[in-house]
């Protein structure tokens, strides 16, 4: 299984790019990692949320491969422990999906096609983040994932 990591507008913040950049190489010892970077719409002042949210969603639905295995960050998704994250991706690579992609969408969310087409939904928290922070958190709880799944030291119970 392969794992992309879909995201809406660039990272800016040079601190945060680094942390990503360096969670994303250890995680290339686990398991082929890509990360897709869509870039933000122009002139969104001129158009509305709804607008914005679906030409977001023609950029991401055309990334898409129709055999992806989807799963959108969303605030309604569910919840993992870490431990539990690890779980639920040791059983999505068993069950052999040959691309599994996390997104992680625009500043207003994602629009219905986006939902639709989603085989699932997973929230980091209750709590909400900047959509830069979020890229961190995410990457670093996917390299956690599979240091507990090879039984590394890296995770404390």
């Amino acid at each position: 299984m392969k794992i992309k990591f879909l995201v809406v507008g660039k990272t800016i913040n040079p601190h945060l790019i680094r942390l990503q950049d360096e969670y994303q190489n250890r995680l290339k010892h686990y398991i082929g990692f890509e990360t897709i970077v869509i870039p933000e719409l122009k002139n969104t002042k001129n158009i509305s949320e709804a607008e914005q949210k679906e030409k977001e969603a023609d950029l991401i639905l055309k990334t898409l491969d129709v055999s992806d295995e989807v799963m959108l960050l969303d605030e309604n998704g569910k919840q993992f422990s870490s431990v539990g994250f690890s779980e639920f991706l040791s059983k999505k690579m068993l069950e052999s999906h040959k691309c599994m992609v996390f997104v992680v969408g625009g500043p207003y969310g994602f629009s219905e096609r986006v939902y639709n087409r989603a085989n699932g939904l997973i929230s980091l928290s209750v709590m909400t983040f900047s959509h830069q922070m979020v890229r961190v958190i995410f990457v670093e709880q996917l390299y956690r994932a599979f240091t507990i799944l090879k039984g590394e030291p890296y995770h404390h119970e």
